[in-house]
């Protein structure tokens, strides 16, 4: 890696790759991923995108998107990713994602929990894999981008409220560096590393909330944490496998032990994880069951692929029997405050995608918001800084950079575990200052 870029941006999932995509071809460009790029939360996505369909579904939509959050987003927010999402959508597919299709040759919609349309648009049960995968070829084409994966982002350069690049350890020679840059994009996931149970990779420990915790940059609702309701149940350590929301859009129904029906599945996520706990405290098991069975069996095939195989490497068979699921941590509400062009409380910072909080899911994301919304505020962060671009003071930021004491960020582990106990403080903090509605 150089010494200094135009961009840095610290993450390589859909709103990092994105972003670099729409800076202008003249600007260098440094993206940092803390592990392999297919290590982000982006490519686990399965269920898929939504889109408003035409402008009949504006108000259902926005409805919906508001009652999930249970009313504490920002109506500013919401209006501009419902609004640009046929856009995004259209974008994506002129980039060759493969979404599915209609018989006669529209574009195929399904429907999850919270939803009253089907409006999600999907590529089988991996879309998040799809689209990722698209962008990654796109992005690792252009001359102007270098991307430096096993490179973790330990601190910021920064000096009277203002960001002058990162502090950086290459996982592979164990060196840290100092990079300078005239814009830094925060787009590093979320915090699902720090919990027990997660559907996130163990890598994503929330390290851009809590560099900005450090450093007085404002960061909102870290307590508004999403508890997927159906991930397939195992003793095994390690990531939670997720089994999507859209198997019940197509019909799939969740039992007792007694294997009868208690809920509505197609509730917002918040409600269907409290109905599934409080069943599992009923009848005193560690799961319930979740019946695949009235859906077509070719749907199952074409639609959830992966999710029929998982289901299957586990031992069971979800054409003839009931698999076992139990919620678990998935989504970060909370995050970096940042504005609609992603803008946070300190100039030549931004913060996209999961670890930003815009405002636009407020207390509950509606599902198959997450990919849309990083898509969408990450391209508007590019087109901003395009827009004001204004060399940094070299001046100023190598007195920044003097002021670090480098000895501090040897053991990288201490540091990521220091930040991880700092995300865990302030989400207690912050949970007993204020709850949920």
């Amino acid at each position: 890696m150089k010494d200094r870029y135009d961009v840095i941006i610290a993450g390589a999932g859909v709103a990092g790759l994105n972003c670099a995509l729409h800076v202008p071809v003249d600007k260098s460009v440094l993206i940092i991923c803390k592990g392999t790029p297919d290590k982000s939360d982006s490519y686990l996505a399965q269920g898929g995108i939504c889109r408003l369909k035409d402008e009949n579904d504006f108000e259902s939509y926005y409805a919906d998107t508001m009652r999930a959050g249970h009313g504490e987003n920002n109506p500013a927010a919401v209006e501009c990713m419902i609004r640009n999402s046929p856009a995004v959508i259209d974008g994506l597919i002129e980039l060759g994602v493969d979404f599915a299709r209609d018989k006669d040759g529209s574009l195929a919609y399904t429907r999850e929990g919270g939803h009253s349309e089907n409006r999600i648009c999907y590529h089988e049960d991996c879309t998040g894999k799809e689209i990722t995968a698209k962008l990654m070829q796109k992005v690792s084409a252009l001359k102007n981008v270098e991307i430096a994966p096993e490179t973790v982002m330990l601190d910021i350069i920064c000096a009277d409220n203002e960001c002058f690049g990162i502090v950086a350890l290459q996982k592979s020679t164990g060196g840290v560096k100092k990079i300078f840059s005239d814009y830094t994009v925060l787009a590093t996931g979320g915090i699902g590393g720090v919990f027990e149970k997660s559907t996130n990779f163990r890598i994503l420990t929330g390290d851009g909330v809590a560099i900005c915790l450090k450093h007085g940059v404002a960061v909102d609702h870290v307590n508004y944490v999403q508890i997927h309701p159906t991930t397939l149940y195992s003793e095994k350590d390690g990531r939670s496998f997720l089994i999507s929301e859209s198997v019940r859009g197509e019909g799939a129904l969740l039992l007792d032990k007694d294997f009868n029906r208690f809920t509505d599945e197609l509730q917002p996520r918040d409600v269907v994880t409290a109905e599934i706990l409080k069943q599992m405290k009923k009848d005193g098991t560690a799961y319930v069951w979740l019946d695949m069975r009235p859906v077509p069996e070719e749907e199952l095939k074409t639609h959830f692929p992966a999710i029929v195989a998982r289901c299957a490497e586990e031992g069971y068979d979800v054409f003839r029997e009931c698999v076992p699921v139990v919620p678990a941590q998935h989504y970060f509400m909370g995050g970096i405050r940042s504005d609609l062009q992603g803008r946070t409380t300190m100039p030549r910072l931004y913060a996209v995608g999961e670890t930003c909080c815009n405002g636009v899911h407020g207390a509950n994301r509606l599902a198959s918001n997450s990919l849309l919304e990083s898509l969408l505020f990450a391209k508007r962060a590019a087109e901003d800084i395009k827009e004001s671009y204004c060399n940094a003071d070299r001046a100023t930021a190598l007195r920044a950079a003097e002021r670090l004491d480098m000895n501090e960020y040897q053991n990288a582990d201490a540091i990521l575990q220091k930040y991880k106990n700092d995300i865990i403080r302030a989400i207690k903090e912050a949970e007993n200052v204020k709850s949920r509605n």
